[in-house]
């Protein structure tokens, strides 16, 4: 299992590395990359910044051997679920409540005051696509909800490999 890596049209936060933690292009060479049907998801988050699955980080993986997982947001969640179908498993991780991501955010201090409360609001419209997937999962206890979702995949790849 490997997790795939998205591109992101921002630059790094922290101690993000390119390559590690994102592939960082500028906007014009993500809208570059759109125009070449680079991606099997993408989104324009907010005005200028995107974020996506690039189609050759899918291809690195695969070529591996590995089963990807992708750490990505509502709608590309959705949009690889409609791309790979029966074949991928959806699940949408929330926080407890708005408040708690809300405390969460400003704990790990990456962000400015306006980013968090524009990362919050979209965060609580994007609860109301929880539905779409095939799991909710609240990581309220980040060690119980990893459990969880490696059951989650767990079943979900021994049901997959039942069926071959």
């Amino acid at each position: 299992m490997e997790f795939s890596i998205s591109a992101a049209s921002r630059a790094p936060r922290g101690t993000e590395q390119d390559g590690v933690d994102y592939y960082f292009l500028t906007e014009e060479a993500f809208r570059q990359k759109i125009a070449e049907d680079g991606f099997v998801e993408y989104e324009e988050v907010y005005p200028g910044s995107f974020y996506g699955t690039l189609k050759s980080e899918v291809e690195r993986i695969w070529e591996q051997g590995h089963v990807i997982v992708f750490d990505v947001d509502v709608k590309g969640g959705i949009n690889l679920k409609k791309y790979f179908g029966s074949k991928a498993l959806s699940v949408f991780i929330q926080a407890p409540s708005v408040e708690e991501l809300r405390r969460r955010l400003v704990l790990r201090n990456t962000d400015s005051a306006e980013a968090i409360e524009r990362r919050v609001a979209k965060a609580a419209e994007e609860m109301t696509y929880a539905p779409q997937f095939d799991h909710i999962l609240v990581n309220d206890d980040l060690q119980t909800a990893f459990r969880e979702a490696e059951e989650l995949v767990d079943n979900f790849l021994q049901k997959d490999a039942a069926c071959e």
